[in-house]
């Protein structure tokens, strides 16, 4: 009971103090960590603002194909309900994604593309054909004729060989634009810098460098500028992601650090949305293409003023978010402290119960002391009386009528030691009935009843209980029997009724006594 008590307690305690669990669990596995999977990261997580139940766990391999396949196996293993993965290259990935799917998890494959039908639905703007913008807009600026050096992104990863295949697809076109080379970057501004530091070939004469993100086009430029170019003699610079704020691609081009750039969208919102949708069972897109627009110095400033506010609002969502938050946590402190205050006042009350039954308990305990010392009258009061007197009165009570008040002439003492001896002797009969031990002492069922309730305060029936679980004690204690064996031994018809009075009347099982 104390037990229970306590636990029922504290399971009030926990469920005041702990939050609702989510409804739905969604890993999200980035290919590397930049600007731009920041703001996508971002308005993915604004998103969770409009759905409720919704928990992101987010994760970056740093563009390390071994470390996406470990952080997918382990999104699966833990149990998510979602996966949104953008594949660090084409081919290598596939595997871990393929597990997920084969488990059961619905994919977004967002950004990049892996190589299988593997896949729930698919999110990402079209860079073959964002290559063949870049690739037009470059070609018209040389109006057909002049030298392009290309920087591609990470080898392997769909973007780079979709950029590559628009962009060298347009230039063909045009005889007397000559591509230089197309080198090796990974997508960060250090590859492009390095790419075009090693490079040995002619590159005083490039008239455009088309970098397959800005990043990269920003490392060719500082590579030039290293190489001893004047800022006169640099190309022209081109790039794609187009992203706001400071050091992205539309301020970029606002400054004339690069011609121009391609928006490539995030749109963490709508993919957020899409994922909801499949969680719950709705109609959506299987391969859905975000838009995407050139940026030049003509529309960039207006671009910007558009992305600014977009900015700016975006900022006073989270801020009202944090004050809803702010609002929910002070009425969880509330509730906690009620429930605080509800759990002392209950465990005053069970304090109270407790010590009730603990007296009670004690009461028990010196009732069936008494009534041991009862069963044991005849060693204490032994000289009460003799042999012959016990024998003398005993064959008094044969020839007596059956009235109560003959028993009220028997003396204690010797009743006690014959009611022991009578139920001692036919203490293994499960079938014994009071009628039975009232008989063997010579007695009427009701003299019998009166007579023992009188001296002892209880009936019969409990005596003959009493003195079951006694002898089954000391068996327990001092046999190998097991707990059936004991339980029919001394009398009892199921060994589950023997463990439950003997629980009762011990406070322990039988089995604990066993050990």
């Amino acid at each position: 009971m104390r037990h229970f008590a306590i636990l029922f307690i504290l399971a009030i305690l926990l469920a005041g103090c702990s939050q609702k669990p989510p409804r739905y669990v969604i890993g999200v596995s980035q290919c590397s960590q930049d600007i731009w999977r920041d703001k996508l990261n971002r308005e993915l997580q604004v998103g969770t603002y409009f759905h409720d139940g919704l928990e992101l766990r987010f994760a970056s391999a740093d563009d390390s194909d071994e470390r996406q396949i470990e952080q997918i196996d382990q999104f699966v293993n833990d149990g998510i309900d979602l996966l949104i993965v953008a594949p660090n290259q084409v081919v290598t990935v596939t595997p871990a994604i393929d597990r997920a799917f084969d488990r059961g998890i619905p994919v977004i494959v967002f950004d990049r593309k892996t190589n299988t039908e593997k896949f729930t639905a698919y999110v990402g703007a079209d860079n073959h054909e964002m290559g063949r913008m870049m690739g037009e807009f470059i070609a018209a600026q040389l109006q057909g004729s002049g030298r392009v050096l290309e920087v591609m992104g990470l080898k392997g990863s769909s973007p780079a060989i979709e950029r590559h295949e628009g962009f060298t697809e347009v230039l063909s076109r045009y005889p007397g634009i000559e591509l230089v080379s197309s080198l090796q970057g990974d997508w960060t501004e250090e590859s492009a810098f390095e790419a075009v530091s090693r490079y040995d070939g002619n590159l005083t004469h490039i008239d455009y460098v088309f970098g397959q993100n800005d990043r990269m086009a920003m490392g060719a430029r500082r590579a030039l500028i290293a190489k001893g170019l004047a800022e006169s003699a640099l190309p022209q610079f081109c790039g794609i992601d187009g992203l706001p704020g400071k050091g992205g691609g539309i301020e970029l081009v606002r400054d004339s650090l690069l011609m121009a750039s391609c928006i490539y969208p995030t749109h963490g919102d709508e993919v957020l949305q899409l994922a909801v949708d499949i969680l719950e069972g709705r109609q959506f897109k299987r391969d859905s293409k975000l838009a995407t627009a050139l940026i030049t110095s003509a529309n960039a400033n207006v671009i910007e003023m558009q992305n600014a506010e977009t900015e700016r609002q975006s900022n006073y969502l989270d801020q009202l978010h944090e004050q809803s938050d702010g609002y929910l946590e002070q009425l969880n402190a509330q509730r906690t402290i009620t429930l605080l205050a509800f759990g002392v006042i209950l465990l005053l009350l069970m304090v109270i119960l407790l010590f009730y039954l603990f007296q009670q308990g004690k009461i028990s305990l010196r009732r069936q002391r008494e009534v041991s010392n009862l069963w044991n009258l005849e060693e204490d009061r032994s000289a009460e009386a003799s042999p012959a007197a016990a024998v003398q009165n005993d064959e008094a009570g044969e020839a007596a009528t059956t009235t109560d008040s003959y028993t009220d002439d028997i003396p204690t003492s010797l009743f006690i030691t014959r009611f022991k001896e009578v139920v001692e002797k036919r203490l293994g009969e499960s079938e014994l009935s009071v009628e039975d031990l009232a008989a063997d002492m010579s007695l009427s069922r009701v003299q019998l009843y009166r007579k023992v309730k009188s001296i002892t305060g209880s009936s019969p029936v409990e005596l003959l209980r009493a003195a079951r679980l006694n002898r089954g004690y000391q068996l327990l204690l001092t046999t190998d029997k097991s707990v059936s064996e004991v339980a029919y031994t001394v009398g009892f018809t199921a060994p589950s009724y023997f463990t439950k009075c003997f629980k009762d009347e011990f406070g322990k099982n039988p089995t604990d006594m066993k050990r």
